[in-house]
């Protein structure tokens, strides 16, 4: 059996963890699978006489597991709020944030995605 590491920086939680195991097992070569969302890894061991390490490498591509993670920054700049008020939106982007905060936010387009996951379906409102 051959052994090779991928780096899949879009498998971030559990549940992508539990779908890259279940991508790469319907392959017939493969052996085991031990998946890392902590880490963003994913050990695969595998029959080279019945799949590649290409051949691997491909599916988890397909399923947008191994695209770069896009995390958003704070632009420095302050957000403008309804009454024309200025206040800075404190992320965990700011190195200096000891606690956590957290604010409200609207969402003012429905059919995208939250956040950039694979396998997630767009947002929705809650009447819907």
């Amino acid at each position: 059996m051959n052994r090779v590491v991928f780096d899949v920086p879009m498998m971030y939680a559990d549940h992508h963890v539990v779908e890259v195991r279940r991508i790469l097992l319907e392959d017939s070569g493969v052996g085991t699978v031990n998946a890392s969302s902590a880490f963003h890894v994913v050990e695969v061991s595998f029959d080279q006489d019945k799949t590649s390490e290409e051949a691997l490498r491909s599916k988890l591509d397909e399923a947008g597991y191994t695209g770069e993670l896009q995390i958003p920054t704070e632009s420095g700049q302050p957000a403008i709020g309804r009454n024309g008020d200025a206040y800075f939106r404190h992320t965990a982007a700011y190195e200096s944030v000891g606690t956590v905060i957290s604010f409200g936010q609207e969402i003012a387009a429905t059919g995208r995605p939250l956040w950039p996951c694979p396998g997630m379906a767009p947002a929705q409102s809650m009447d819907e």
